[in-house]
């Protein structure tokens, strides 16, 4: 499923591994059902107190598996099967019962960054880079992960990252609350981390991550991301993103709403 867990010796912390190093680690349909699977398994395991998500190979994840989009989208006619996925992987890790880490070197686009927001903590290598790129396939960002986006990095920042579609490095990133941590010793910054995490009140740490969910979940603006996710499954652009990503050229937007 392109997600592989390992457990560290004594079982208290798990790394979830987005496994597709041959494709920077891009989410396809699997494994935003896969992150599920691995959330329902943590939440039941009793002994689990922290969970990393990290990129195998040298990134985190270049975002959605846009090769493969196009198809998942016409197998699923309107789209809601794959958006319901998606949503419920992001859920699925922002509402575990225990604190999480994203883990976070190369490119952090997209998905990966929708993935990374839904992480408690975001420590980042100083060679890393970010970008939310919906505007170069003419596609909507999910609503809850937009919400998740402007409440951590701020209106600001989200909105540039959106209508410009280009990255980041991580010192900006930093600088704008993407991410908490930017190190050139990665193992040193996590390894702290979890030190400190398995030092603290379980309690605490649910009670926190719940009322912090419940914030961002209370500005509700569905409807209008639904309907223009919907939209977006039969605008032009999205055959041109699509089209120019499968030819290896810029794309060339030209429809106007």
């Amino acid at each position: 499923m392109n997600v592989t867990v390992e457990y560290s010796a004594d079982g208290t912390v798990a790394t979830w591994w987005l496994d597709r190093p041959e494709a920077r680690n891009a989410v396809n349909l699997a494994m935003w059902e896969a992150l599920c699977n691995a959330a329902d398994e943590a939440n039941q395991n009793g002994d689990l107190r922290v969970v990393i998500i990290r990129g195998r190979g040298r990134h985190f994840s270049a975002g959605a598996d846009i090769a493969s989009l196009g198809r998942t989208l016409a197998a699923d006619h309107d789209g809601s099967y794959y958006r319901a996925t998606n949503l419920a992987a992001e859920r699925a890790i922002s509402t575990l019962r225990v604190p999480t880490i994203a883990i976070i070197e190369g490119f952090c686009v997209g998905g990966g960054v929708q993935i990374a927001l839904a992480c408690d903590i975001r420590i980042a290598d100083s060679g890393s880079t970010f970008g939310v790129t919906p505007a170069r396939l003419g596609i909507s960002y999910p609503v809850v992960a937009l919400q998740r986006l402007v409440a951590i990095a701020g209106m600001g920042l989200a909105t540039e990252l959106l209508l410009a579609g280009e990255m980041i490095t991580a010192t900006r990133a930093a600088a704008t609350g993407l991410i908490q941590h930017v190190t050139d010793d990665l193992d040193q910054s996590v390894h702290e981390m979890v030190t400190a995490l398995l030092q603290r009140s379980p309690f605490t740490q649910s009670a926190t991550k719940q009322l912090l969910n419940a914030m961002i979940d209370a500005v509700d603006i569905g409807d209008l991301g639904r309907a223009m996710e919907q939209a977006s499954l039969t605008s032009p652009d999205l055959d041109e993103g699509l089209a120019a990503f499968g030819e290896k050229r810029p794309p060339r937007f030209t429809y106007r709403p």
